[in-house]
């Protein structure tokens, strides 16, 4: 697909990371963030699960997470845009003691870099017919649970979130043998059509890319196998 013209953002974008699960520690991820003002980025896109588990609340606060949170806020410092796209392994973070680390936290988000159009999306809710894992989805980030993680025993609400990782495993559909095809390609149809090129999406932790008709759809590989930033414009 041709672009329409060399214009938009320089854009870096990282998908599933997964730090202090298969992604390992910290320190490398932090090494590339600090070279991107210097590569000329003004935007990154975090596309979800960049950490095994990220919850909102102090009280689930590791020096990883501290580490990265203040790496952002000095990418924000120097200039850079940074948006948070909520993944399955992400909780409450919109209202969060991080929420100033970004200028929006949300499930998706567009940009345009040489001169085309980018919708970016986690891509774990768009499998309409996969109800076990849209109710887990819906349960898992609610109010109830969100007090709870709040309010019992510390010990108990690590517990909870342990346990929670666990059965993702056993909900979500990436965990199956084969790519959700079909569903992947309705919805990129449908999204398309709103005016976007290309369909961007991270979770399925490989690396593809799928014509339509009215655009394409591509799958960011997995940071934490590739280790790679990608770069658009």
């Amino acid at each position: 697909m041709a672009p329409r013209a060399a214009s938009g953002e320089r854009v870096a974008v990282i998908a599933d990371s997964h730090l202090g699960g298969p992604g390992g520690p910290i320190e490398p991820m932090l090494d590339q963030l600090a070279q991107l003002p210097a590569e000329g980025v003004e935007r990154l896109i975090l596309l979800g699960d960049i950490f095994q588990a990220w919850v909102g609340l102090p009280r689930f606060e590791t020096p990883e997470i501290a580490r990265f949170v203040a790496a952002l806020r000095e990418l924000r410092r120097q200039g850079l845009r940074i948006d948070y796209i909520e993944g399955n392994r992400d909780f409450f973070l919109s209202k969060s003691p991080y929420r100033d680390a970004f200028d929006s936290i949300g499930l998706e988000t567009s940009f345009e870099a040489g001169g085309v159009r980018y919708l970016a999306v986690h891509g774990d809710g768009l499998n309409d017919s996969d109800w076990q894992y849209r109710t887990w989805r819906r349960l898992s980030k609610s109010l109830p649970v969100e007090l709870a993680l709040r309010t019992l025993p510390r010990r108990l609400a690590h517990r909870m979130v342990t346990s929670t990782d666990r059965r993702l495993a056993n909900t979500n559909f990436k965990h199956r043998a084969a790519l959700p095809e079909a569903a992947i390609r309705a919805f990129a149809q449908r999204r398309l059509a709103e005016g976007h090129d290309v369909l961007l999406l991270g979770h399925f932790h490989e690396e593809k890319t799928w014509p339509l008709e009215n655009g394409e759809v591509r799958l960011l590989e997995a940071w934490f196998k590739s280790r790679r930033v990608e770069r658009f414009g």
